[in-house]
């Protein structure tokens, strides 16, 4: 069948005398004239080259040939309907994909309660998780409508909305044989000359940034020994003794052997982290996500 329109139609009507066994009961139950309804079933036995049903003055009952049809025509109605309401949720955004691009620890963080409250709200929207995007690719990313929803540290590009979420902390990672590790805290003043762990510039790393604004304040350029891709790799190098590093204050939930986490004198308020999303964004789902943002997660990310 290559009509579509027609092809929905004539399902319908064949379900409808199929289970009514009637031609007038199934034009009731479609809201159309009777003349209308036997018409379209002509039409559908035209185009299949049978006969369904078996018309007597006294009686309506299928042949041969519409009971071998009645089990995919209501295979097709129920995926019709499926795809009716697939497509009415998404239109109110009930449904429907956003993509998230986040990194860092605060990222994993946010990213956990959010897409914990999308599930028992919108069970339909499917979050689409990018991780290993940092602020800097991340809004880059939103701007060029690659992603919905990212978290970054505004100011962000022009178009694009931003929902402050906390101002981040800093501190530093120290392996735990250093004569650093059991100190209450430590001034950037005497990192001058150490080595150092970072993620790569390419990334947009907002701790890398802080990492570099902090060490010109404090009168040195950081040696940096080696970069990571994520904290979790950055942690292990920390652990393995190949150098120290700035991390948020958010990384101190994970334990990793032989690391140890200490204050950074600097390390208040080092940068802001929220949540951005392209102003002119067409998903409805988008908005719904984004109305879940601005209700949990000022209260429920503390810091």
């Amino acid at each position: 069948m290559a009509r579509s329109d027609m092809e929905f139609r004539q399902v319908t009507a064949f379900l409808a005398v199929a289970e009514e066994l009637h031609f007038g009961r199934a034009a009731e139950r479609l809201h159309i004239a009777q003349p209308a309804l036997s018409q379209i079933i002509r039409a559908l036995e035209r185009d299949l080259d049978v006969e369904l049903f078996e018309r007597t003055t006294r009686r309506v009952r299928l042949t041969p040939a519409g009971e071998a049809l009645l089990e995919p025509a209501a295979a097709i109605g129920t995926q019709v309907d499926g795809a009716r309401r697939i497509a009415r949720a998404a239109q109110q955004g009930l449904a429907g994909r956003v993509r998230i691009g986040f990194g860092g620890t605060s990222g994993y963080a946010i990213l956990s309660r959010l897409a914990r409250e999308v599930g028992q709200r919108h069970p339909g929207i499917s979050l689409d998780l990018r991780p290993q995007m940092y602020c800097g690719e991340a809004a880059i990313a939103l701007r060029d409508g690659e992603m919905d929803l990212a978290i970054v540290s505004p100011p962000a590009p022009a178009g694009v909305d931003v929902h402050v979420i906390r101002q981040e902390r800093v501190m530093l990672a120290v392996p735990s044989d250093h004569p650093m590790a059991d100190r209450e805290a430590v001034s950037m003043t005497e990192l001058a000359g150490h080595p150092f762990i970072s993620y790569a510039p390419s990334h947009g790393s907002q701790v890398r940034e802080v990492m570099m604004r902090l060490a010109d304040e404090a009168g040195f350029l950081p040696r940096i020994v080696q970069e990571a891709p994520d904290p979790y790799s950055l942690l292990a190098l920390v652990g393995a003794q190949v150098g120290m590093s700035v991390v948020v204050a958010s990384s101190e939930h994970i334990r990793i052997d032989g690391v140890s986490y200490v204050r950074l004198d600097e390390g208040d308020d080092a940068f802001t982290l929220a949540l951005g999303w392209r102003r002119n964004n067409p998903s409805e789902a988008l908005v719904r996500v984004i109305d879940i943002v601005r209700e949990v997660l000022p209260s429920a990310i503390t810091t």
